[in-house]
């Protein structure tokens, strides 16, 4: 039988429409547009559809009968059975609809943003989208009002912040962008008035009505799942723990070992001579395009990975964004839509004011020097980390799920395990330029820090969401152990306390790349080139690394020229 025409590929199709019809921003997201008028129900009419819909494909699932699959196909019945299982669990737990009132803002407000920050239809046609979801946006924060009887404290203050963030598109962003775009549309000013006015509301009940808790913990049980299920990991929370902390200590004992080198007392003193090296206010936007060219040509002559024609674009935040940018998930790097033809990638970098005192414009400089361009906007999100590896997924994966896993949605990736991969290749990456002396000897230093915020984050993980630690000594440990400042901190724990599971993936996908990479360079000698593991590992999609290392164990043919 055609693999296209078995009885699994027919429930994927089912199951495919089912996760794009009850999650339509994240259907735009992807490049899906059959929905982009809609944001979700959430109502208790909706969740039950949703709910029972879930059920029904898990019955299906079941029933299915034995049948020769591709390994793709076998990696999607894996992956979309624990999709559905989580889902089980999300909608029955306070972490989302039932208890995050941040999940119902970050759906209104981007449910709109989705529709401008690509230009994959003419902007009437988006325009249009975006005035039925903006006149749908009260009706969603009502939801959250029936469906949410208390949410932990740092989850109100998270939503109050992005409210603002939202009024700061709806009231002036919006009017930039019907400029930018010469169009006069009274609908488009009286949809956007009338979510400015739900989300006050909203606003006012956050700050006034809705009683706080300190409900941050998913629970032990809850946090295996993530890892068994979605992550397709043997270890537990307790062996993850362990694991960080052992490779926490090495990094602390390496930073404290070569702070010297650097003529510093202690590490903190080193790292923080990167702040002083800055491309000027003219060369900054030039500097990032600088490094991309640098980045992609030194990779090649490595030979590290056969670089796709993906194109990048570099600009300034537009004007419609600025005000709302700060204060939401709005990340300047966003990776391409899976099925969106656009031809290039837009960076959005906060730009440099010149209206600002020169101290707050060196400031600003300071926090995006010279290491941080490179190793952050550049490697690990522009170029050879998520860039390279969202091309490879949306056009090599066989994978359905792989194809589209680690695009990114409203406040997470798409599909949960996409984890491993997306933010352990990008991890890796860094660390793939720093072995061909891309960093300077300071900027190779600065992965021991960086090591260690990823141990961190690991052991925060496990400990918030099994009750081990609470958020404010979350918040004290990122402080006291990584060096980030106050707000960093806050905001990094706060983020962990939402999605359990989440940040530990940064370093054991990372780890189990390099695991993997040198377990294929001793099985296989001199017959290993790094290019091909890299094409070859790539080419899965967005799947966990555990499968792609399970997969490229039994299989060879990568080892071809």
């Amino acid at each position: 039988m055609d693999a296209t025409q078995t009885q699994f590929s027919l429930w994927l199709d089912r199951f495919l429409t089912s996760y794009y019809r009850n999650r339509p921003v994240n259907a735009t997201f992807i490049g899906v547009h059959d929905y982009d008028h809609l944001l979700p129900d959430l109502s208790p009419e909706g969740v039950d559809d949703c709910v029972s819909d879930i059920t029904q494909l898990q019955n299906d699932l079941s029933d299915l009968p034995s049948e020769p699959l591709t390994e793709a196909q076998q990696m999607d019945r894996r992956l979309a059975s624990a999709f559905l299982e989580i889902q089980q669990w999300e909608f029955q737990s306070t972490h989302f609809h039932r208890g995050n009132p941040s999940f119902y803002v970050g759906e209104a407000i981007f449910g709109v943003l989705s529709l401008f920050r690509r230009e994959f239809a003419p902007f009437p046609q988006r325009l249009e989208a975006a005035i039925e979801r903006m006149n749908a946006i009260d009706a969603l924060l009502n939801q959250a009002r029936e469906n949410i009887e208390a949410a932990p404290a740092a989850w109100i203050e998270r939503a109050v912040r992005e409210c603002e963030g939202a009024l700061a598109f709806l009231e002036t962003g919006i009017h930039h962008l019907l400029r930018e775009n010469n169009v006069d549309s009274s609908q488009a000013e009286s949809a956007a008035t009338s979510a400015a006015d739900a989300f006050r509301r909203f606003k006012h009940w956050l700050e006034t009505a809705l009683p706080a808790n300190d409900a941050y913990a998913s629970g032990e049980q809850a946090f295996n799942l993530m890892l068994h299920q979605g992550h397709c990991l043997d270890m537990n929370a307790d062996e993850v723990e362990a694991y960080a902390w052992e490779q926490l200590r090495e990094s602390e004992a390496m930073l404290d070992a070569h702070a010297n080198d650097f003529d510093a007392s202690d590490w903190r003193e080193a790292l923080a001579k990167l702040e002083r090296q800055y491309p000027t206010v003219d060369h900054y936007f030039p500097h990032h395009y600088g490094l991309w060219r640098a980045c992609r040509a030194v990779s090649e002559q490595n030979n590290l990975v056969t670089w796709p024609e993906c194109d990048i674009r570099f600009i300034p935040r537009p004007p419609w964004a600025q005000g709302a940018a700060s204060k939401l998930y709005f990340l300047p790097y966003h990776s391409a839509p899976a099925f969106d033809p656009i031809p290039a990638v837009d960076c959005m970098l906060a730009p440099i004011d010149w209206s600002l005192p020169a101290g707050q414009r060196l400031q600003m400089l300071r926090a995006s020097n010279n290491s941080v361009i490179k190793l952050n906007h550049v490697v690990h999100h522009a170029a050879l980390g998520h860039h390279v590896q969202n091309w490879y997924a949306n056009n090599k994966a066989e994978s359905r799920i792989g194809q589209i896993a680690a695009v990114d949605v409203a406040s997470r990736l798409a599909f949960f395990c996409a984890g491993t991969l997306a933010e352990g290749w990008a991890t890796y990456s860094v660390k793939l330029m720093d072995e061909v002396n891309f960093l300077t000897a300071l900027e190779s230093y600065s992965l021991h820090n960086a090591r260690l915020r990823a141990c961190a984050r690991a052991i925060v993980d496990v400990g918030i969401h099994t009750g081990k630690m609470t958020l404010q000594q979350a918040q004290d440990f990122y402080a006291d152990r990584v060096g980030m400042s106050p707000g960093a901190s806050r905001a990094e724990a706060v983020k962990n306390t939402m999605f359990p599971g989440a940040a530990m993936m940064y370093l054991i996908g990372s780890d189990a790349i390099v695991n993997l990479r040198e377990e294929m360079k001793s099985k296989h000698a001199n017959r290993f080139n790094l290019k091909n593991f890299h094409d070859a590992f790539l080419s899965y999609g967005s799947v966990p690394v555990s499968l792609i290392a399970r997969s490229m164990r039994k299989n060879d043919n990568w080892l071809l020229d």
